[in-house]
């Protein structure tokens, strides 16, 4: 257990990354582990897109800004605020400064295919920290035109892009809540 925490403990969200390459196959490794993850009916209602090509996570970015750039002219109080505390706005550089984006779609008609997938996503971000490289969940605010650059079928649909490089920044991790704040026993 205490292997897992310490990578857990150590795993924070990064925006801003080396443009340094490695082979895809510690991609793949990493995609190896989140399919070991448990799904409704033993469905495994997940899959993953990896993007490498430049001039396409050139055209993801460009995508997902536009969205972003609605979805930032629509936010106000306590939102608005912190993402400005934070320094985040419309613009997503990481998108094209890293090597490889995994586009993880979950298949709609499963049984929990959302619950599922991020269960998978868990086991995911985590391999990718073990590896000693960097990675964000993050969900663009207009998934079903992402979805379609990336021809995804009809009947799956995007859940999460996860950038996944070097960390370019020496970003300190959020703190987290004590157990105290989060577990009840028998009742709330």
């Amino acid at each position: 257990m205490a292997k897992i925490k310490e990578i857990a403990r150590k795993r924070r969200s990064i925006r801003k990354y080396k443009t340094d390459k490695f082979g895809v196959n510690a991609i793949l490794e990493c995609i190896d582990v989140a399919k070991e993850a448990p799904s409704g009916s033993n469905a495994q209602p997940w899959h993953f897109v990896i993007v490498e090509d430049d001039g396409l996570k050139k055209e993801l970015r460009e995508v997902c800004e536009k969205g972003e750039k609605k979805f930032y002219s629509h936010v106000k109080g306590k939102l608005a605020e912190w993402l400005e505390s934070k320094g985040l706005n419309w613009q997503k550089p990481f998108l094209t400064d890293v090597p490889y984006i995994i586009a993880v779609f979950s298949h709609k008609k499963s049984p929990y295919s959302r619950e599922s997938v991020w269960i998978a996503v868990g086991y995911l971000i985590l391999a990718i920290e073990e590896k000693g490289l960097a990675s964000l969940t993050y969900t663009p605010p207009n998934r079903s035109e992402v979805a379609k650059l990336l021809n995804c079928p009809e009947d799956y649909r995007l859940e999460v892009l996860i950038p996944v490089g070097y960390a370019g920044e020496d970003k300190v991790k959020e703190p987290r809540k004590g157990l105290d704040e989060i577990v009840s026993v028998n009742r709330w």
